[in-house]
């Protein structure tokens, strides 16, 4: 299938590793002049040496942590300086801390939501000039399947990434007439550098190995295991793509069948 994406210009943030990075990959692949950002230039810059290397795209690496107010705006900014215009936009950043919800005071909650909510407002709302300037415009929020089925000890995330999915939601409605088009990734356990690293943890804690918690994990999806990066940037790609034209306003689970409910 052509997902009609070539010369599409793009910016996804939190990618310059683990899911976000393999959707900016397979956009890249696909043809489209992509910024990537993370909060560190260094990692970044690295990453994008290694798009360039791989898909011989235009890769432009931007640096900044996405939960600071000033900062979304900041790179629609620079994209649109490098690129001309913006028509794919993925809000990704990494998560809010574990914890009981006993264990967390205000600043915690307001961190969470300045990372986990307010950093999609605020790159929705700076690009919204552009998108509207575009044929093909597309915003897809990463969030989580713990919207639908919460994840013990992740209060925070819960809780938080519920209001992105309300915000996804309410935009496709709102904006849907002048064609801009809004959905969701809801992923499940995915094999990136962050759960390798919550897996080592736990085996740590139990006398385990790493690949005991992750085969103990997968257990619970039907396919009885985890995600690979890739298969969850070949949805989220397929939402941003023209190919995709009449889909807004879905929240996608794309977790293997751990989301055990029926809608």
């Amino acid at each position: 299938m052509d997902l009609q994406l070539k010369n599409k210009r793009a910016l996804v943030t939190g990618s310059s590793r683990g899911l976000g990075y393999a959707i900016a990959h397979l956009l890249a692949t696909e043809g489209c002049r992509v910024a990537i950002n993370s909060r560190h230039l260094q990692n970044v810059t690295e990453s994008a040496r290694k798009l360039v290397a791989e898909t011989n795209a235009e890769i432009l690496p931007l640096a900044g942590e996405v939960g600071l107010p000033e900062v979304p705006s900041a790179l629609v900014d620079q994209t649109v300086h490098a690129f001309g215009g913006l028509d794919l936009l993925v809000t990704n950043a990494g998560g809010p801390p574990s914890g009981k919800f006993d264990s967390f005071d205000d600043a915690a909650w307001q961190k969470a939501i300045e990372l986990s909510l307010l950093s999609h407002v605020r790159l929705i709302r700076a690009a919204l000039p552009y998108l509207r300037q575009s044929d093909c415009a597309s915003v897809v929020t990463m969030t989580s399947y713990s919207v639908k089925q919460p994840i013990p000890n992740l209060v925070l995330s819960n809780s938080i990434r519920a209001a992105t999915v309300g915000l996804t939601k309410s935009l496709s409605l709102e904006l849907g007439a002048e064609g801009i088009r809004f959905n969701s990734i809801l992923p499940g356990w995915t094999i990136t550098e962050r759960v390798e690293e919550l897996m080592s943890y736990r085996a740590k804690a139990s006398g385990t190995s790493t690949n005991e918690e992750i085969a103990r994990q997968a257990k619970d999806t039907a396919l009885g295991r985890m995600a690979r990066p890739e298969e969850v940037a070949n949805a989220a790609v397929f939402l941003l793509s023209p190919a995709a034209s009449y889909i807004t306003g879905v929240m996608l689970t794309v977790d293997g069948g751990i989301y055990k409910g029926t809608l």
